[in-house]
């Protein structure tokens, strides 16, 4: 829904705007990308589950998981990879429910507040620690 959910939090950008981010800045660093989008908890747990695997860390914007899935939790921390959190929206400046992610514990970086240029700096950061 992003781009066309409230536009005064999240901006105007569209999931694709942020997929050509994600693999612009990652060609830019010398990394690929493989963005992924779903609505379904267990289909997440599934692909984290997968990148231990085929991948040398992940990006995630877990979006209401991250305040609320332990299972989301516990497949991040039981792939050993490097996560970094990505919020488009200061989480910290939000609903109280909101201010507290379950994912950070797993998270090497949480970057937030950004918008989207966000996803930008997570996948510097990931190539950063690849490196």
């Amino acid at each position: 829904m992003l781009g066309v959910r409230d536009v005064a939090m999240y901006g105007s950008a569209s999931l694709k705007d942020v997929e050509a981010l994600c693999v612009k800045t990652a060609q830019d660093n010398g990394i690929t990308a493989e963005c992924r989008q779903s609505n379904d908890e267990g289909e997440l747990i599934s692909w984290i589950q997968g990148a231990r695997q085929t991948h040398a860390a992940i990006l995630i914007n877990a979006g209401g998981y991250s305040h609320t899935s332990v299972a989301i939790l516990d497949a991040l921390t039981l792939t050993e990879l490097p996560i970094i959190e990505v919020h488009i929206s200061n989480i910290h400046a939000r609903e109280e429910f909101r201010q507290q992610s379950l994912i950070s514990r797993a998270s090497k970086a949480v970057i937030c507040g950004c918008g989207i240029d966000g996803y930008g700096y997570a996948m510097q950061t990931v190539a950063k620690l690849l490196k």
